[in-house]
């Protein structure tokens, strides 16, 4: 058996194996990839009429979210921004609810219940299959794995022995019949989608193995383990300074904000728990926040560790990279252009196994049709 009649056959069968997963993980990851836009689009009640007076400090809009709220507790305000609604969250592993609040003025704009969210359930298919988490999660991530395979056999399986065949393979012969169109779709289509595709694959699976996400870091981090998270404590010996703590840290942080920039703020949850701070620099993706932590009595700063501590700009590259993880995966970290890269990547490699199967159905076919015809 030759090397590439081996690889021929690994394709087929994991592609059989992980065909029809394979489409639902591109399927949903063309709607992820735009989730921001159409948000924009399709919630109104995220932007507010811009006022000429300061915000409300979280205190306030705490008071006023958590009259809506189920849970009536608020686990943190985000601020996104002049001319926009502030966001107060609150989620456990039974709930998960968004009120929007007017900054300006206290008027509640809406009041989610994100359990029923769209773009919650399409998320739950593409990382769990809408299966129990440590169910569907495994079986996700290995599909995931099994696609990446699938590319780099496919890679060489394209790969022409000869230069006058490598010409025809980088074009889709229109003029053929359908089944030699489909043949070239999924040839054609899918070298030119591997190198999307491949970044797709990895930065999923960062998501879904542990022993995958340690590999990339300890690549990235020339040899290094990554450093757990860990929340630094509150001093339970110290007398509160101010009534409203938050108030205070969130003001000091609102000073450094710019008008293209979001301020997220958390409250403690315990008497140990520190006051939590976010500043997005780049509203709409995630990795370029800075993360402070201040003492809840004190309004001291207070060091963490892990790739999420501090300002983004002084993490090292591994961590960056970890940061940078589910904005690569959908496009954003290279704005609209890595956006539109990432939905047709996702959109071509939700087609390979329905193509791929046509080819594989197609031969079979011809096989069974050959036997019956000798015998």
């Amino acid at each position: 058996m030759t090397f590439k009649k081996l690889v021929r056959i690994i394709h087929l069968w994991l592609g059989l194996a992980s065909g029809v997963i394979v489409v639902i993980l591109g399927i949903t990851g063309c709607i992820l990839a735009f989730e921001t836009e159409i948000r924009n689009l399709t919630e109104p009640y995220k932007k507010v009429p811009k006022e000429n007076v300061a915000y409300l400090p979280p205190s306030d809009i705490r008071v006023i979210a958590e009259q809506v709220l189920v849970s009536k507790k608020a686990l943190g305000i985000e601020y996104p921004g002049p001319a926009k609604a502030a966001v107060v969250s609150y989620y456990d592993a039974d709930h998960y609810e968004i009120v929007y609040v007017n900054p300006y003025n206290g008027h509640v704009t809406k009041h989610r219940n994100m359990k029923k969210d769209f773009f919650r359930f399409i998320l739950d298919g593409h990382f769990y299959l809408w299966l129990p988490d440590n169910i569907g999660q495994p079986v996700m991530a290995s599909a995931t794995l099994i696609f990446l395979v699938m590319m780099i056999s496919g890679i060489i399986l394209w790969w022409p022995k000869n230069k006058a065949a490598r010409k025809q393979r980088f074009s889709v012969k229109w003029s053929a019949r359908w089944r030699r169109k489909n043949y070239d779709l999924h040839n054609v289509l899918g070298f030119y989608m591997t190198w999307v595709a491949i970044f797709l694959a990895i930065t999923g699976l960062v998501f879904g193995f542990q022993w995958f996400a340690k590999t990339v870091y300890w690549v990235s981090s020339g040899g290094k383990t990554p450093v757990e998270h860990a929340h630094p404590l509150s001093d339970t010996t110290k007398v509160a300074i101010s009534k409203n703590m938050a108030d205070v840290i969130w003001k000091e942080h609102l000073l450094t904000l710019k008008d293209n920039e979001s301020l997220g703020i958390y409250f403690p949850s315990t008497n140990t728990d520190p006051i939590e701070v976010g500043i997005n620099h780049r509203p709409g993706t995630y990795y370029n926040t800075d993360f402070y932590h201040h003492d809840q009595y004190t309004g001291k700063d207070l060091p963490a560790t892990g790739s999420y501590a501090g300002a983004f700009r002084d993490a090292k590259v591994a961590d960056k990279i970890v940061r940078m993880n589910y904005d690569i995966h959908v496009g954003a970290v290279l704005g609209l252009p890595g956006k539109i890269l990432a939905f047709f990547g996702s959109l071509i490699a939700a087609s390979l196994p329905v193509t791929g199967f046509i080819i594989w159905w197609g031969r079979r076919k011809k096989k069974r049709g050959s036997q019956i015809l000798k015998g």
